[in-house]
């Protein structure tokens, strides 16, 4: 892709309502604008880096045997008052009344609408266990909107959903997520923390919160370093025994070493729902001795939006982003620091051709700007690999390449850049 042709509408400053790091730099880097508080429209660089998490994302959780669907984000509120969860939600949640008097919402999160299907297709245990999932767009009317896409009224999740016959397929089910989890977050590049977590209005009585340590992050955790017990700090609020713990010695409840509070990012959280849904709304199944039955669920969800912001705040420097390589918009920008220079020309467009033909993801800064400019602009949106072609070096032969993460240069032969360059990849 040509830059010329590409809208990536950079900034020198960040707007002054922007807060949390990931939020400035989204802004500066062109990724993302601001429509209305917690509203944001994605632009190209944005949409491509949100489309490579979805891409590993569903990967793994196809690996993993889940089967993908669609559930509608328009759902009627008789649903949501069903279950009992119409006044829990409160006034998060976007209601209106349609044409024909009827009261419909914009989901929230998903529970009652898979539960829905569960009653109306999982009759009998032979059809269990089963795990769902979906990538799509929710809606919650934050009263607060903040930290950009970090708290939002509208972001994308993926949410999965298991359906088992009895406790013991539900512990694994959700032992199989929680490990799905891991290789997700290893492969986005995260280093993120996995702790015990209070399940909130989603019900049930286990859950884990995946966590990346972040100071731009807006809940906390307490961590022992001792014997790396981990729970997220917001739970304390609820588990009173252990609040007054954490008030009066700061004492690990499992080796009582002392505890270290940290701000972080939720990432994902995991449920271990029971039988909360399908009792309520009457999802059962007939069991082997012609016993009707609730289906036991667990719920599974990742914040999408959020992985792309998290992964900015664990990944940047004073001069923008560092984007992790399975990540990045672009694996290399071919920056030509005269374009006027026929030489120059010739060579940056000769080597962004070789590396297309290779299939390398490459953007091609031929833009008339001074050389500052687009080496700013090139730290800013924090592709892993820069291909730098100065006039200098080309009289020399050479080319210069510079790894964003490590932030140091190298030269090599100019006819040897796309083999340096894919070898580069290769280790990132």
């Amino acid at each position: 892709m040509l830059w010329s042709e590409s809208l990536i509408p950079t900034l020198k400053e960040a707007p002054a309502e922007a807060e949390a790091i990931s939020h400035k730099l989204m802004l500066r880097a062109g990724l993302i604008r601001k429509l209305s508080s917690g509203v944001y429209s994605y632009l190209p660089l944005g949409w491509k880096v949100l489309n490579k998490v979805e891409q590993i994302i569903r990967q793994e959780m196809d690996k993993s045997g889940a089967q993908e669907l669609l559930l509608p984000a328009l759902q009627p509120a008789k649903l949501w008052k069903d279950s009992g969860r119409y006044k829990e939600i409160g006034e998060v949640m976007i209601s209106f009344r349609n044409r024909r008097d009827k009261e419909m919402t914009l989901g929230p999160t998903h529970e009652e609408v898979i539960t829905e299907i569960a009653k109306a297709y999982f009759k009998s245990y032979r059809q269990l266990p089963q795990i769902l999932y979906q990538i799509q767009t929710k809606f919650r009317d934050e009263p607060r909107p903040r930290f950009g896409i970090l708290r939002s009224c509208e972001f994308i999740m993926k949410d999965a959903y298991s359906f088992d016959r009895d406790r013991q397929g539900l512990d694994k089910n959700y032992q199989k997520m929680y490990d799905v989890y891991h290789q997700i977050f290893d492969r986005l590049g995260l280093d993120f923390l996995a702790v015990e977590a209070d399940p909130g209005i989603m019900g049930g009585d286990i859950s884990h919160e995946f966590m990346l340590p972040a100071k731009g992050g807006e809940d906390n955790i307490a961590r022992c370093p001792s014997c790396s017990w981990a729970t997220s700090h917001q739970l304390r609020r609820e588990a009173s025994n252990i609040t007054e713990q954490l008030k009066r010695s700061k004492a690990c409840p499992k080796c009582k070493g002392e505890l270290q509070i940290q701000t972080a990012i939720e990432l994902g959280h995991i449920f271990k729902l029971g039988t909360k849904y399908s009792q309520t709304l009457g999802a059962k199944f007939l069991d082997e001795d012609g016993k009707e039955k609730p289906i036991v669920m667990g719920c599974y969800g990742i914040g999408v939006n959020r992985i792309v912001a998290a992964a900015i705040e664990e990944n940047h420097d004073k001069d923008g982003i560092i984007w992790p390589g399975e990540l990045s918009p672009y694996q290399v920008l071919v920056l030509p620091l005269n374009i006027q220079d026929k030489k120059s020309r010739e060579v940056a467009f000769k080597i962004y051709g070789d590396l297309k033909k290779d299939n390398v993801e490459v953007l091609l800064d031929e833009r008339d700007e001074r050389a500052g400019i687009k080496l700013k602009d090139a730290d800013l949106i924090g592709l892993p690999v820069q291909i730098i072609i100065g006039e200098r070096n080309l009289q020399e032969g050479k080319i210069e390449i510079k790894i964003r993460k490590k932030g140091k240069s190298e030269t090599t032969k100019k006819d040897l850049t796309k083999f340096r360059v894919c070898s580069i990849l290769n280790l990132l």
